[in-house]
């Protein structure tokens, strides 16, 4: 599995779990958990969940799916409300987010995205939470160039180790300003719908002959080809998520792919980056 590696010095794996949606169906709560645990020992150990997903329940079945684990060799990400992201109420979400989990830590805490409280009272608090023990490191979600530049303006705000935003080969925004800022910062970029499986575009994603071409070349699914792209600059972490062991063990396996500089100017034509400022997307 390709590493990326923060600016605290830890490297984490390319391709993580993701968990919108995990825990809703209570009669899903074995095969979850199957899930996660086969991506686990397949080396996908960064696994991204946050009290919105179920209000509790998908970090509940994170909870349950790394008791047998030794909790310092995963990574485990979570994401606080912007309703919760200020001095009131936000480290008893955080503390309330630990005991879904069963943990006494977040190895990353992110503010899902912005809200009313100011952003220097939503940084004060994060900054809280990692000197008090509670999280090692803090991002953001759903933040633009504007929004990083905003950040670093404030006191504490060059303590940012992740930004997480919808990424696709469909969906290259963020690839006009925003990584590239990121990379300046050595901020690492979270592709969440990796897959563009919430999206409008997957059924026209998934017929793409150029994709069909690469994943036939590769012996791989689309799909795998898809995350293959995703990571292909080795700052990017992609989080696929899956429900099902096949289809972990498919995701943690495109961490092995190599596109060719051919496939990928081929990839490029078919799915152009954008050649200027475009708004986030969301699906």
């Amino acid at each position: 599995m390709k590493q990326v590696k923060l600016k605290n010095g830890i490297s984490v794996p390319a391709i993580g779990q993701g968990t919108w949606h995990i825990g809703d169906d209570p009669r899903m709560h074995d095969r979850e958990v199957e899930s996660l645990r086969t991506g686990i020992d397949s080396g996908m150990t960064l696994i991204d969940t946050a009290e919105l997903y179920g209000y509790g329940k998908s970090e509940s079945v994170v909870g349950d799916a790394i008791k047998p684990y030794d909790r310092s060799k995963l990574f485990i990400v979570s994401k606080v409300l912007p309703q919760n992201a200020g001095r009131k109420n936000m480290r008893r979400a955080c503390e309330t987010s630990l005991k879904y989990l069963g943990t006494d830590y977040l190895d990353l805490y992110l503010y899902h995205w912005r809200g009313s409280i100011p952003l220097s009272e939503t940084v004060e608090c994060l900054q809280d939470l990692k000197d008090s023990g509670l999280i090692r490191e803090w991002g953001v979600s759903n933040f633009d160039t504007d929004d990083m530049r905003e950040l670093a303006r404030l006191k504490h705000g060059g303590n940012c180790i992740a930004v997480q935003d919808l990424y696709h080969i469909a969906s290259r925004g963020t690839e006009y300003s925003l990584q590239p800022y990121l990379r300046r910062n050595d901020i690492a970029f979270m592709a969440y719908c990796p897959l563009a499986i919430n999206g409008t575009l997957r059924s026209g994603i998934i017929s793409d002959p150029v994709l069909r071409q690469a994943a036939d070349a590769h012996g791989a699914s689309v799909q795998q080809i898809m995350l293959a792209w995703a990571i292909r600059g080795g700052n990017v972490i992609a989080i696929p998520k899956s429900a099902s062991k096949q289809h972990t063990l498919e995701n943690a396996a495109a961490g092995d792919i190599e596109l060719t500089e051919e496939e990928l100017k081929m990839l490029d034509k078919a799915f152009p980056a954008p050649d200027r400022e475009v708004p986030l997307d969301i699906e």
